[in-house]
């Protein structure tokens, strides 16, 4: 049985506890050690066999699954955040289908609700932004056309880029040119959850300025919208006014 497990977006109390669990259990851990906490290794059990795909390429990964599989043994596949977004996993899944090889997948903490919370931010504001696009900039691997920065950022929600820190010049260029005005509210959240997280805040005509000032290329998200501004109406859900389902309007 292969178990894949979304390890949390750093903080290693911030996987679950079904996860943690897992982990203990392993006797075969596959982690990316490119991106995952390596301290969420010390849930490991002694004797766990742990191979960082880092180094590996995605036939690698299926041959020592494939290993465990013949021997009894149970795998944890451990990917970083939720392994949902940007985890590179359908193409595992379709394989160890092939091979008649059971799985199943315990979610994670992804980075942008980790980037949410070191920012203090609701993502969804009434009068603001009520769609949240979790995308990235195109680099040496392309999007789909009609998902490109520009055409994205016309929208004027929440944005959250992934994969994008060393890409930011252009991509500050291509979100004023979609529609985002240059003095749009801007972050960009180094190592969410991390002893060493760190955040920064800037108008999006400095996004640019602000990584290159701050050395950040990498392992770092990018967010950008009114949502992270003062300006917002109240929620309906706590408003004494409005009538719900559990309590009718007071006033």
């Amino acid at each position: 049985m292969v178990h894949f497990v979304g390890a949390g977006c750093g903080a290693t109390d911030l996987i679950t506890v079904r996860g943690a669990r897992l982990l203990g259990e392993a006797d075969v851990i596959i982690y990316a050690g490119s991106l995952v906490n390596p301290e969420l290794l010390n849930y490991a059990k002694p004797g766990c066999e742990i191979h960082d795909s880092a180094y590996m390429t995605l036939e690698q990964v299926v041959e020592v699954i494939k290993a465990a599989e013949a021997a009894g043994k149970t795998t944890v596949r451990l990917h970083t955040g939720d392994s949902s977004i940007y985890g590179a996993v359908r193409e595992q899944f379709d394989l160890l289908d092939t091979l008649g090889i059971e799985y199943d997948v315990t979610p994670g903490v992804s980075a942008f609700g980790g980037a949410a919370a070191a920012l203090k931010a609701e993502f969804t504001l009434p009068d603001v932004s009520q769609t949240v696009i979790i995308t990235r900039m195109e680099g040496r691997t392309p999007v789909p056309e009609k998902e490109k920065i520009r055409s994205l950022a016309a929208h004027g929600s929440t944005m959250v880029m992934y994969l994008s820190t060393g890409l930011v010049k252009g991509l500050q260029d291509e979100l004023i040119a979609g529609g985002y005005a240059p003095e749009t509210p801007a972050a960009i959240v180094y190592k969410a959850s991390w002893p060493d997280q760190k955040v920064f805040r800037c108008p999006l005509s400095q996004l640019a300025a602000t990584a290159e000032e701050n050395h950040l290329t990498k392992l770092a998200l990018i967010l950008v919208g009114g949502f992270l501004g003062d300006q917002y109406d109240r929620s309906k859900l706590y408003d004494p006014g409005f009538t719900t389902e559990f309590r009718q309007a007071s006033k």
